[in-house]
């Protein structure tokens, strides 16, 4: 590569990098002068690459939004973080509807890298493995998804159309407040207009978004994600549990995560000491109480089922069953 053409290709890589170089800032990182700073900056504008003039004292040259993206200049470290993020949110759901998009977006960018870096990519890909297999992911349509987005960002009011889980067709309009990524789904939480409630809806489920005239006020101090998995944690389910359980709320959520229970402190009983003895109220909606004595067996904190009686039954033959396996001795040769 001769050398005026790599220096033009630095200066892109300078811009890439945002905000204002000044002339003087570019000559000096590209060991020329001033004129031939002018000269490279219209040589990316003879390459459709949107290099903005900015006049002024502290004026020089930026990269303004264009048609189309302009080649990306990338190191090692940002080359492998691009890859490892479109792997990443491949596994968590984090794609849109067309789901080769992250596939062809990686294989572009691997088929640029010069030999050695895909070589070291290639082997660091290829040794990754994850602790947890990848779940069911539904990505949203586009359509749905940027629409929604926009409206989030500017208050606006949208119109749209939702496929309940039964099946039933309904025409909603919504203050949307947020958008969340939860567990390979995607969810939009907000003001239902004609329940006059607080409602979270899937964005697989979704069609015909429409933004609507006029704006609104979300509420003060709006935790999208967390009325997500509040909601999720209070859908109905075929049983009601409630516990007391001795710990931290750190601890219980690390087997009775947000999604699922609801977890409330408890006012410290007079003379209990708080570092010790702090007991914690968990809620949490199911169809089934037979995977729930080992997930409290498996915190080793105190607790005291409240509802309902039927869990008490399988806690106690699950503790049975332990303690006969307890008592068994090895068979002798």
């Amino acid at each position: 590569m001769s050398r005026p053409t790599a220096r033009v290709l630095t200066l892109l890589e300078l811009l890439q990098s945002g905000g204002i170089r000044t002339v003087t800032e570019l000559a000096d990182r590209l060991g020329v002068d001033e004129r031939t700073v002018r000269r490279y900056a219209n040589h990316l504008l003879d390459l459709d690459v949107p290099v903005e003039s900015v006049r002024g004292r502290h004026g020089g040259y930026r990269l303004a939004p264009g048609y189309r993206m302009p080649p990306l200049m990338l190191s090692d470290d940002e080359a492998l973080a691009v890859l490892l993020g479109l792997l990443a949110g491949r596994r968590a759901g984090l794609s849109t509807a067309t789901s080769t998009a992250s596939e062809t977006a990686a294989a572009k960018i691997r088929r640029v890298l010069p030999e050695r870096l895909r070589l070291t990519l290639d082997a660091v890909l290829g040794s990754l493995a994850f602790t947890t297999p990848p779940g069911e992911t539904v990505p949203p349509d586009s359509a749905v998804l940027l629409p929604i987005a926009d409206a989030v960002n500017h208050h606006r009011p949208i119109s749209m159309r939702y496929t309940a889980a039964g099946g039933r067709r309904s025409e909603r309009t919504l203050h949307p407040y947020g958008l969340v990524a939860h567990s390979g789904r995607w969810y939009v939480t907000g003001a239902d207009l004609a329940s006059g409630q607080d409602r979270t809806f899937r964005l697989d489920r979704i069609t015909g978004v429409r933004t609507l005239p006029g704006s609104f006020e979300p509420p003060a101090g709006l935790d999208p994600a967390e009325r997500v998995l509040t909601g999720l944690a209070t859908a109905p389910y075929r049983h009601e549990v409630t516990l007391r359980i001795q710990g931290t709320a750190e601890h219980i959520h690390t087997r009775l995560p947000a999604g699922v229970a609801i977890v409330e402190e408890l006012t410290c009983p007079d003379g209990a000491d708080p570092q010790t003895e702090r007991w914690f109220r968990v809620e949490l909606r199911v169809d089934r109480l037979d995977w729930l004595p080992a997930v409290l067996a498996s915190l080793d904190r105190p607790f005291v089922i409240e509802r309902p009686d039927e869990l008490r039954g399988l806690v106690e033959a699950l503790a049975e069953r332990l303690t006969n396996s307890a008592r068994r001795t090895p068979p002798h040769p």
